[in-house]
């Protein structure tokens, strides 16, 4: 399984994303890749919906499909509210662990 975190520096909820992501991977054989996004062009050309954003083979889970593409921080709905990362568990459901 392939899992793509792609982020801009500018925006804190990547790290957390990420310690998230080092988590859930743990004892697993899963390629996390990161990927800093660093303008508009490169944000439309791989879909990025703000930062982070979770990429799992080629889909990112957690899209409802209207959110628009550009270097801003993304908002995740979780059961504790908005925040700017999925929990531990959301990203566990994601890669069906």
């Amino acid at each position: 399984m392939e899992i793509e975190l792609l982020y801009f520096d500018g925006c804190p909820h990547w790290r957390v994303a990420d310690a998230r992501l080092a988590e859930v991977s743990a004892g697993q054989r899963f390629e996390l890749r990161r990927t800093e996004v660093t303008s508009p062009e490169q944000a439309d050309a791989l879909g990025f919906r703000g930062s982070p954003t979770i990429v799992i083979d080629g889909r990112d889970p957690f899209a409802t499909g209207d959110e628009p593409t550009g270097l801003s921080c993304r908002i995740y709905q979780t059961p504790e509210g908005p925040a700017g990362s999925p929990t531990v568990a959301q990203l566990r459901d994601a890669v069906g662990l």
